[in-house]
């Protein structure tokens, strides 16, 4: 895999010069992070889900984007974690303002408040999906990759950002989304990470059964 610092010329479509310019307008600083970015790069051509991280409302940018795609549907807001999902040309694309998140001990469902990019990268699940794209008309197509999930990329490795115990302890789920991601991609799990499995196993109990054979499908 070659890393390239500017992928402008990825980004070089009318949606997201759409979401660039709408972000612009309102003072907005936005990003293309987690599952596009990584697939991307993979050379999967992931373009079906589109995850958009907006520093200030999410919301906001989402509606302003809307109506300016031709053919979308109306927007689906979801005030409790302040997102905003928009259909359009059979591409679902999620807005959701920079967050913060904590954990109570018995759910999986954040707390959650207004955080900086730095805030929403931490809070991803592995470093592989805390990749993100610029769209601001300065950075346009710039990489911020703050924990090497490039190079984990390059290594086939799945590791958390953050401590593993923690991760894993926050949102069980995650647990089986690292086993899924490995199957799926033919990745390893890092040491770290399989142990702080083992060790959380547990906690899966606090999972819905739903939930769970969601994932499992």
């Amino acid at each position: 895999m070659q890393l390239r610092n500017d992928f402008s010329k990825s980004l070089d479509t009318p949606l997201f010069k759409v979401i660039s310019e709408e972000a612009s307008s309102l003072g907005i600083k936005a990003y293309v992070i987690g599952g596009f970015v990584r697939d991307h790069l993979l050379n999967r051509g992931n373009k079906k889900d589109i995850d958009i991280v907006a520093i200030g409302s999410g919301i906001r940018l989402a509606k302003s984007v809307q109506k300016k795609l031709k053919g979308s549907k109306p927007v689906k807001v979801f005030k409790t974690y302040g997102t905003a999902m928009i259909h359009w040309n059979q591409i679902d694309i999620e807005f959701v303002g920079s967050r913060k998140e904590s954990y109570s001990e018995n759910t999986r469902n954040p707390h959650v408040e207004p955080g900086t990019l730095e805030d929403d990268q931490n809070r991803r699940d592995f470093t592989i999906n805390a990749l993100a794209l610029s769209l601001a008309e300065d950075t346009f197509g710039m990489l911020l990759d703050p924990f090497n999930g490039v190079e984990d990329l390059k290594q086939k490795i799945i590791r958390t950002p953050q401590n593993p115990d923690i991760t894993y302890s926050d949102d069980p789920l995650r647990m089986m989304r690292a086993i899924r991601f490995a199957t799926q991609l033919d990745f390893i799990i890092e040491k770290d990470s399989l142990e702080a499995i083992t060790r959380n196993a547990h906690r899966i109990n606090i999972i819905s059964k739903e939930r769970i054979v969601d994932e499992l499908h």
